[in-house]
């Protein structure tokens, strides 16, 4: 670098008192110049120096979003020189596929990765352990614990033996492979899937799952350095020696849109984004036009499918909620007495239920997931006093008017809004009430439009369309 700087100096000079017997200006110029190469080529030269361990963080389920996550912070680490990759990890678990893509991802990695299970009373359950295993170096903070889940079934209670070990075999096999290539203590590894065995840091350490307890990531840099890994390269596995001591430590987050599916792939806010999605919906069809609602309803609904698609949802849940919305559109579109909103009640209670309920082989990795009560219940509990609220208007609209009495009530001139096309007939509401209605010249309106009732024939309104925005009611 001095070097590099006295070359451009003598060049720069040799410059300027060729540009002395010229205007002056051009040796301010040249001057100004020379100053900003030089201070380009220092902060080149010290970004160049620069050594850096970038820290990712993956705090709670394991899932695509992370497994994504962590392949291209690695791919930005080996593109950008950093030193090391520390990952810091607190989770119960997750799917299976991330955490083997994840696993994947750090076995093929050219930087050394240091898995850090953080902070005190975190864990790294189920699927963590794997990833902890897989690790260049696997550390963890006093107090937290690592391992996985005991194997039961749907109903709660043990496997038979037998199926557990068909079950998990497999599993276990990985987890093993995981062991045997990074050097760790297989049985106790082994134990963690086949009988649920979990650790504490300390116990850990001690059987050679780990390679060691400290607080901090500076003292996990510090303690780390000097340590031979093998990492992964185009020739082949190479042993690499740790220079972390004194590492700048720089902090990698997750982009805006694997944020925003990161937040949104919770079971409870994809229950109520499902939810509100359909509730818009309904609120649309009820009034046309209103427009805001049905597109936050459409909204909604396409992030709800899309932390679905990052969640082990049930399908099945799915189409009890959405079937719970249309019954209830049905309800204020049809006049019944209410049994088509009880019955959608009861498809909403069910599909939220049985939206992440598993009733087939357990996974091993995967750790209770479910919609809260605490969502579940407020929610049902509000759909169900306005679906309530809305049968009783209806029902007390026809107790003060009988049918005779509706039937020859005059309705000329008054403004409804067509619920079913007009194609010349078809059914419009009109003071809050459903009728069979016919086109006025036989044309064709569309639902949603405004219209006024030209003349009656007891229980047939003919209508024509509305003119006015304040002819519609």
């Amino acid at each position: 670098m001095v070097d590099g700087a006295h070359a451009a100096t003598h060049a720069f000079r040799m410059l300027f008192r060729h540009a002395r017997r010229r205007r002056a200006p051009w040796r301010v110029a040249l001057t100004a110049l020379w100053l900003a190469s030089l201070a380009l080529g220092v902060v080149g030269q010290v970004a160049a120096q620069s050594r850096e361990a970038h820290v990712v963080t993956i705090d709670g389920i394991i899932n695509p979003v992370s497994g994504r996550f962590l392949e291209r912070a690695i791919e930005d680490a080996e593109r950008e020189g950093a030193v090391v990759v520390v990952l810091l990890l607190n989770t119960p678990g997750g799917l299976l596929s991330s955490t083997r893509r994840m696993v994947e991802t750090i076995f093929a990695s050219s930087v050394p990765v240091i898995v850090y299970v953080s902070p005190s009373g975190g864990r790294a359950a189920s699927a963590g352990t794997f990833v902890t295993a897989a690790g260049h170096v696997a550390a963890m903070a006093p107090g937290t614990n690592i391992g996985a889940a005991s194997p039961i079934s749907g109903q709660g209670e043990e496997l038979p033996e037998t199926l557990k070990e068909k079950i998990f075999e497999d599993t276990a096999a990985e987890i093993r492979a995981i062991a045997e290539r990074r050097g760790r203590a297989v049985e106790p590894l082994e134990a963690t899937v086949l009988e649920a065995k979990a650790y504490t840091a300390n116990e850990a350490l001690e059987l050679g799952i780990i390679d060691l307890v400290v607080s901090s990531v500076s003292e996990l840099l510090d303690a780390v350095d000097g340590r031979e890994v093998l990492v992964e390269t185009s020739a082949g596995e190479v042993s690499v020696t740790l220079d972390t001591a004194g590492l700048t430590i720089r902090e990698v987050e997750m982009g805006f849109f694997d944020r925003l599916l990161a937040l949104i792939a919770d079971p409870n806010i994809a229950f109520l984004l499902l939810s509100v999605g359909g509730l818009g919906l309904v609120v649309e069809m009820w009034s046309p036009g209103l427009i805001f609602p049905g597109v936050a309803g459409a909204i909604a609904l396409v992030l709800a499918f899309m932390a679905l698609g990052n969640l082990p949802g049930n399908w099945a849940g799915v189409a009890l909620l959405l079937l719970a919305f249309v019954l209830i559109i049905a309800e204020a579109n049809v006049d019944g007495f209410g049994v088509l909103g009880a019955l959608g009640i009861v498809s909403f209670v069910l599909g939220g239920v049985l939206l992440f309920a598993h009733f087939g082989t357990p996974s091993p990795v995967l750790p209770s997931i479910r919609v809260s009560l605490w969502a579940l219940v407020p929610v049902s509990a509000a759909l169900a006093a306005g679906v309530g609220g809305l049968t009783y208007s209806m029902v007390q609209s026809r107790r003060h008017q009988p049918l005779e009495e509706a039937a020859l009530r005059p309705f000329i001139g008054a403004g409804g809004v067509v619920t079913a096309v007009l194609n010349p007939r078809g059914t419009v509401r009109v003071r809050g009430e459903s009728w069979t209605a016919h086109a006025a010249d036989d044309e064709r309106i569309e639902r949603g439009t405004g219209i006024v009732v030209a003349a009656q024939d007891g229980a047939l309104l003919t209508v024509e369309r509305a003119t006015e925005p304040g002819e519609q009611t």
